[in-house]
C-alpha cells in the first residue's frame, strides 16, 4: 500500500471517529436544558397592592348657582385661601336691591299704620269704659225715677226723661262695643299686613343675598368655572344650577385610587400605605386606608356596576379605595396623579422564592412524566380544591443531581418579586428560576445545566 493511501485511510478513520463521537455526544446532551437557578431563602415579606388614582381633599364644596343674574365681579382667583363666609363673587343686584329698599319703606309705613290702629283700639276701649259708667248712672236714675213715680212724688215727664236717658246710655254702650270690635279688627289687620310685608322682605332680601356668593367652608379655591359677564341660573327640580367654583379643604388630603377586583379582598381599613405623586418625583408620603368601596366600578365608563345589565358583563372592574395621607404638604393640589402601595400583609422570616419560579402542570402531564421515569412528587393538598384547581397543580422544579423534580407547593402572601412558601420546600433548596421559555416547557426528570451568568446586552448601535 502506498504511503498516500495510508494517509487518506487514516484521515477517513479520524473523520468517522469524530462523527461518531459527535453523534454520541448529541445523543447524550440532546435533552439537556440550560436553566437559571435560585435558592429557597428565609426573609421578611410584605404583600403590596398597587393602584393608581388622584389626589383629592377629604372635604370639598362645589359652589352652584342659587340666584339668576350676570356676574359683575369675581373677588378670588384659583389658589387663594379663603375662610368660611369670605366673599367669592358678585352678581348684578340693581333690581333685587331696589325691591329690598321698597319693601323696607312699605314696612315702615305699615308699622306706623299699626301704631295708629293700636291707638284707635285703645281709644275705643276707653270710650267703652265711659259708656259703661254712663249706663250705670242712667240705670240708677231710672230706677229711682220709677220708685218716685209710683209714689207719685214726681211727674210723668220727669219719669219719661229718665227712661229716655237710660235707653240712650244702653244704645251708646252697644255702639262703643261695636267700635271696640272694629278697631280690634283694624289693628289685627294692620299687624297681619305687617307680618306679610316682613315675609316679602325676607324673600327679597334672600334674592339679594344670592347675588353675593360666600365661601361655605375654609379651604383654597381649587377651580373657577366662570368668567365676569357670564349669566348664572339657579337649579330647578331635576337640574343643578350653574357650576361656579370649587372650594377644597386641603387640611385632610386623600389619594383616591382604583384597586383591581382580584386584589380588593386583601384590602382593609387601617392598612398602611405609601403614596407617590407624579408631580413630586422621589418623594414618598405615608398614609393609611380609610375607606374601601363596596360597589364595583366599570373600568371603561367609571360607573358603578349596579344594574342587572352591567352585572352580567365580563368587563374588568375596579373598587374605589381612599388612602388618607398622614402629613400632606401644603403644595398639594386636587387632581394630581398619584400611586398608592397598600401593605395588605406582612410576615417575618418566612420561606420565599421568586414568583417567576412557580410553574403550573396538569395532572395528565405529571402522570405521563412519572410513567416515563420522570421525578414527580404529588403531595396531598391541605385545602379543598375547586374543579379548575383539581386539574392543575402549582409547583416548583427542584434541581437534584443535575435533573429536575416537580414538587407541588402551597403559597402564602405575595410580595413585589417574591412569594411565601407554606409547604413543599425547605430552606436552601435549589430551584429552577428561568428562563421563562425553558420553564414553560420543562418536564420532570429532564437533565439540566445551570447557567446563572447575566445575559449579554444587545448592541443598540446601528451602522450607517
Amino acid at each position: 500500500m502506498k504511503k498516500y493511501h495510508k494517509i487518506a485511510l487514516g484521515i477517513t478513520a479520524a473523520v468517522v471517529l469524530l462523527a461518531a463521537g459527535a453523534i454520541v455526544y448529541h445523543q447524550l446532551t440532546k435533552d439537556i436544558v440550560t436553566v437559571q437557578s435560585a435558592h429557597v431563602v428565609r426573609e421578611d415579606l410584605i404583600s403590596v397592592v398597587t393602584a393608581s388614582g388622584e389626589v383629592r381633599p377629604k372635604t370639598y364644596s362645589n359652589v352652584l348657582g342659587e340666584g339668576i343674574g350676570k356676574i359683575t365681579e369675581i373677588v378670588v382667583k384659583e389658589g387663594d385661601r379663603v375662610k368660611k363666609g369670605d366673599v367669592l363673587l358678585h352678581l348684578e343686584n340693581i333690581q333685587p336691591d331696589a325691591d329690598v329698599q321698597a319693601q323696607r319703606a312699605s314696612i315702615d309705613s305699615m308699622e306706623a299704620g299699626l301704631h295708629v290702629a293700636a291707638a284707635n283700639y285703645d281709644s275705643a276701649v276707653a270710650t267703652l269704659a265711659q259708656r259703661q259708667a254712663d249706663l250705670e248712672k242712667a240705670k240708677f236714675d231710672w230706677e229711682r225715677g220709677q220708685k218716685l213715680f209710683q209714689e207719685q212724688l214726681t211727674s210723668k215727664q220727669e219719669y219719661d226723661a229718665t227712661k229716655a236717658t237710660y235707653d240712650s246710655a244702653v244704645a251708646a254702650l252697644n255702639a262703643s262695643k261695636a267700635q271696640v270690635e272694629q278697631t280690634r279688627a283694624a289693628r289685627e289687620q294692620a299687624r297681619s299686613n305687617l307680618d306679610q310685608a316682613r315675609a316679602v322682605l325676607k324673600h327679597t332680601a334672600d334674592v339679594l343675598r344670592k347675588t353675593t356668593y360666600t365661601a361655605p367652608i375654609d379651604g383654597i379655591v381649587s377651580y373657577i368655572a366662570v368668567r365676569v359677564g357670564e349669566n348664572v341660573v339657579p337649579g330647578i327640580q331635576n337640574a343643578t344650577g350653574s357650576f361656579l367654583l370649587t372650594i377644597s379643604d386641603m387640611s385632610v388630603v386623600t389619594s383616591e385610587v382604583k384597586v383591581d377586583e382580584t386584589d380588593i379582598t386583601n384590602v382593609r381599613e387601617g392598612q398602611a400605605a405609601e403614596v407617590t405623586i407624579d408631580a413630586m418625583p422621589g418623594k414618598i408620603f405615608k398614609g393609611h386606608v380609610t375607606q374601601v368601596g363596596e360597589l364595583a366600578i366599570l373600568r371603561s365608563s367609571g360607573q358603578a356596576a349596579t344594574t342587572q345589565t352591567t352585572a352580567n358583563t365580563q368587563e374588568a372592574r375596579d373598587f374605589k379605595v381612599v388612602v388618607t395621607l398622614d402629613n400632606p404638604p401644603e403644595t398639594l393640589r386636587p387632581g394630581l396623579s398619584s400611586t398608592a402601595k397598600i401593605q395588605t400583609a406582612q410576615k417575618q422570616a418566612v420561606l420565599t422564592i421568586p414568583i417567576q419560579s412557580l410553574a403550573v402542570r396538569s395532572h395528565k402531564d405529571l402522570e405521563e412524566a412519572k410513567a416515563n421515569g420522570g421525578s414527580v412528587t404529588l403531595a396531598a393538598s391541605k385545602q379543598p380544591l375547586t374543579p379548575a384547581q383539581k386539574d392543575e397543580i402549582t409547583g416548583v422544579f427542584i434541581i437534584r443531581n443535575k435533573k429536575v423534580e416537580f414538587v407541588p407547593v402551597q403559597t402564602g402572601i405575595s410580595g413585589v418579586t417574591d412569594i411565601e412558601i407554606l409547604s413543599g420546600l425547605r430552606e436552601g433548596d435549589e430551584i429552577v428560576n428561568g428562563p421563562y421559555k425553558a420553564l414553560r416547557t420543562l418536564r420532570p426528570g429532564s437533565g439540566i445545566k445551570v447557567d446563572n451568568t447575566p445575559p449579554k446586552r444587545e448592541d443598540s448601535s446601528s451602522s450607517d
